[in-house]
């Protein structure tokens, strides 16, 4: 029913009006679920951050040892008013960890509660500024990459989900997901087996991966390209990080209006609650650890590619 839980947030985003308050909003009065909004003012307006606990029987929010899934919905904005009308192709990012949100939510209502916590984070931008980029124009945002790494990445974060609409390049030829390997720590690590199989359950389709370079591993500012902002958050913690992109098989702008497609958000969310309960029931883990450590024992810390260099 992922479905429709995707419908329902994306047509609340599509909306001039909507903010933080009104997200939060939904998932008040539910037992096992905190959330909460900040209002950030940038350069180019505001933006609100929302977090959003789900809370396990076993989570390290009340006590317990499970592991804890952050999910991250990362884009600009889901709207670039007053520029162009509408909920944009950037905002699907959004749309995904908020309706993951809610299916999850509404799992915990009815008693199908999972082990460990899940924190999902986004911000809800509705009047969002366009940067130029190649080769389609990007979305921008009211504030930098730094800002939303603080407020969307959180140390309580054992292992992160990065959800963002990859569409603006020639990498792709594929609508629906796509799943990178794994980025911890300046290392870009195989892909998970594990990951991959779920996105064959979830999918029903044969799997779908991107490659990933250096230079998207590296901070935004260090002036070298990146395809977009969906492995940032590895910049900023020592988890374990796998972007999820939504995709097309033609180069959409992240600008564009009318470019959004709810079954294609779903897989999204689909994936991410199936990770979800694999994850925080120590039944998977995004990397191979002694495998890490033998990276690191053979070639030595790689964390030097989180920082913006040594210009």
């Amino acid at each position: 029913m992922s479905l429709k839980y995707t419908m329902e947030v994306m047509d609340m985003l599509d909306d001039p009006s909507i903010n933080g308050e009104k997200i939060v909003e939904l998932f008040e009065d539910t037992n096992n679920c905190e959330a909460s909004y900040q209002t950030v003012e940038g350069d180019q307006g505001s933006t609100d951050f929302v977090k959003i606990l789900i809370k396990g029987t076993n989570g390290k929010s009340s006590g317990g040892d499970a592991p804890t899934l952050g999910i991250v919905g990362r884009l600009g904005g889901i709207g670039a008013r007053p520029k162009r009308i509408g909920f944009v192709s950037d905002g699907d990012g959004a749309a995904a960890a908020v309706a993951t949100a809610l299916k999850l939510q509404s799992m915990s209502v009815r008693g199908d509660r999972l082990e460990g916590d899940v924190y999902i984070t986004t911000h809800i931008c509705p009047h969002a500024p366009t940067e130029p980029h190649e080769p389609v124009e990007f979305m921008g945002s009211p504030v930098d990459i730094l800002t939303m790494n603080q407020y969307e990445v959180l140390p309580e974060m054992d292992a992160v989900l990065s959800i963002d609409t990859t569409k603006g390049n020639k990498v792709f030829n594929h609508r629906g997901i796509a799943i990178s390997p794994t980025v911890k720590s300046g290392y870009i690590l195989k892909f998970c087996d594990d990951l991959i199989r779920i996105k064959e359950m979830t999918t029903g389709q044969l799997p779908v991966t991107f490659a990933v370079t250096t230079q998207d591993i590296t901070p935004y500012g260090n002036d070298v390209y990146h395809i977009n902002s969906i492995l940032q958050p590895a910049v900023a913690t020592d988890a374990p990080v796998v972007g999820v992109a939504i995709t097309a098989e033609s180069v959409v702008p992240g600008s564009g209006t009318g470019a959004s497609h709810e079954v294609d958000v779903a897989q999204a969310v689909r994936f991410s609650i199936e990770v979800a309960k694999e994850y925080t029931g120590n039944k998977i883990e995004f990397y191979d650890d002694a495998e890490f450590e033998r990276l690191e024992k053979l070639y030595g810390s790689m964390k030097h590619l989180q920082t913006l260099g040594s210009e």
